[in-house]
Order: C-alpha cells, then sequence, then structure tokens
C-alpha cells in the first residue's frame, strides 16, 4: 500500500466493472490513503443482507436497503452508481404482451427484494399493473435472462450490464424503469451506494471519501490501469460491454453525489416510504459525518 502503514476495512463490492473500475486503485495501493480494503466479491443481494447484519465495514449495497442500515452505517458522498439513461428494465420473451398490464398474476425475476432496481419496479407496477403482481423469484442478477429465456419466469428484472445484452438472449424490453423515474422526477436514478461504519467516526469516513475519491479519479486518468482487474471479475464479459457498462455507470455522481445525486435519494426513499415500501428515513440519516 501506498504509505508507510494502513488500517485494514472489510470491504465488500461486486464484480462488476463499475465497481472494479472504480475502487481499483485504492486496492492495489495506487492512491495514497490510510486505509485499505480488504475486499470480497459478492452479488448485491449477498451485500446488502451483509449490510443488515453489520458485518463489514464497507459496503457497495442498493439505495433500497438504506433504511434499514442506516442506523449502523453512514451513506458515503463518493463511490456509488447513479445517473440518467441506465435504469433497470423488465424483460420478456419474444411472445409475450407487450402491454405492461398483462403482467398481472405472473412470476417475475428479481435481483433482490432489497433492491433499487425491485423497489423502483414496485413503484412502477403500482400503476402499470393494477391487476397485481404474481410470484417474485430472486436469482443471480447473471441468471435473470437464462430465466426468462427458457421460460421458468414469465418476465425478469435486469441490471447492470443486461441493457447491452438481452436481445442474444432473444428477449425484448417491455419497460425501462430508469425511464419511468427520470419522467416521473425529472432526478438522475440511485442504483448502488457506498455505506461504511458511522463507529469508524468521522475523520476516518473523510480520509476513506478521499481515498474513494482519488480512486475514481485515477481511474479516469489511467483507464488501462484496471483492465485486467475488471476483466478478471467480469465473468468473461466482453471487454467492449464492459467498457459501455463502466462508461454509463461510472460517471460524475461517483466522484460526488452532490445536490441532484442527494435530492434522487431522498425522492426514491420518501416516495417508497410513501408507498408503504420501506421504512421512513430519519431527518438527517442520509447526511454525511464526514463533511
Amino acid at each position: 500500500m501506498t504509505g508507510t502503514s494502513s488500517t485494514s476495512l472489510s470491504t465488500a463490492y461486486s464484480p462488476c466493472p463499475n465497481d472494479t473500475f472504480t475502487f481499483h486503485a485504492w486496492a492495489h495501493g495506487l492512491v495514497p490513503s490510510p486505509l485499505a480494503p480488504e475486499v470480497a466479491f459478492a452479488d448485491i443481494d449477498v451485500t446488502n443482507g451483509l449490510a443488515e447484519r453489520g458485518e463489514l465495514d464497507l459496503l457497495k449495497i442498493s439505495y433500497a436497503a438504506l433504511p434499514w442500515v442506516l442506523e449502523e452505517y453512514a451513506l458515503l458522498p463518493c463511490g456509488g452508481a447513479l445517473g440518467r439513461g441506465c435504469g433497470p428494465l423488465v424483460l420478456t420473451g419474444p411472445d409475450a404482451s407487450a402491454d405492461p398490464a398483462d403482467l398481472a398474476g405472473r412470476t417475475i425475476a428479481v435481483p433482490s427484494e432489497r433492491s433499487t432496481a425491485y423497489l423502483l419496479f414496485r413503484l412502477w407496477a403500482a400503476e402499470a399493473v393494477p391487476g397485481g403482481l404474481g410470484g417474485i423469484v430472486v436469482l443471480p442478477f447473471d441468471e435473470i435472462m437464462p430465466a426468462v429465456g427458457d421460460g421458468r419466469v414469465d418476465a425478469g428484472l435486469v441490471i447492470h450490464e443486461a441493457r447491452f445484452t438481452y436481445q442474444r438472449y432473444g428477449l425484448r424490453s417491455l419497460a425501462d424503469m430508469g425511464e419511468a423515474w427520470e419522467a416521473a422526477t425529472g432526478l438522475p436514478i440511485p442504483l448502488g451506494a457506498i455505506v461504511a461504519r458511522r463507529s469508524l467516526g468521522a475523520e476516518r469516513l473523510a480520509e476513506l471519501a478521499s481515498a474513494i475519491r482519488a480512486s475514481v479519479r485515477y481511474a479516469w486518468a489511467n483507464p488501462e490501469a484496471s483492465r485486467g482487474y475488471v476483466l478478471e471479475h467480469a465473468q468473461e464479459m466482453d471487454p467492449a460491454v464492459a467498457d459501455q457498462h463502466i462508461a454509463l455507470y461510472v460517471n460524475d455522481f461517483t466522484a460526488d453525489l452532490g445536490e441532484d445525486g442527494y435530492a434522487a435519494v431522498r425522492g426514491l426513499l420518501e416516495r417508497a416510504a410513501a408507498a408503504g415500501l420501506v421504512p421512513a428515513t430519519a431527518p438527517g440519516a442520509l447526511d454525511f459525518p464526514g463533511a
């Protein structure tokens, strides 16, 4: 690691290109930091559960999971995934109805019941599927498209690089949750959050945010440096798809949430709480202690 000594933080984020690209420099000691991540890779459904159980120091989780973890974890103002034109998609088979109302009573595969994708889907479905949904099946995100393709489920809610690859499975997009969210709010889509233990204290949290910002900036300045790390963990993803993934999900909000980012997070949680889908967030709970 850069420097003479460091404090290790138990850390989990996904093997997806946006996370490996974002955290590569910090994880490999290429930016100055007194803190060093001990990295485990895990799907978002796993990291959401780890956060709810308070098991690690630093995690990438769904923004939808925040209401259950904010007492123990602070939301970091950087490192996460927000954006425009990058929302989850509802996919169906090529012969399925193009009317969202016909999802009533159907079985839907989702990446996590605590995922932002599923929360956006529930907000959308409350209006678009007045007959109510059928069963919900939780699958790892990379198993959803095959499950739709072979008819094990009627539709699938997909995230990440599935935006670029679903046609290969003979599937079609029934609805774009990001388009629905942006049309309703005008705000970017909050997808993945970075959280860290509040018990680390304000000084350590500020150092952590600085390290992550430095890692993002290093990745932008040296895009080839992280390529091996990205492709090693990208589940045999086409390098061109990995590049599309990074370009879409690593953006200005990754370096700093800013006013629009925080407005998007508050908007999502307030709408979801009003619909009875998540607990209400306490005043000030989203504020960063290390500011």
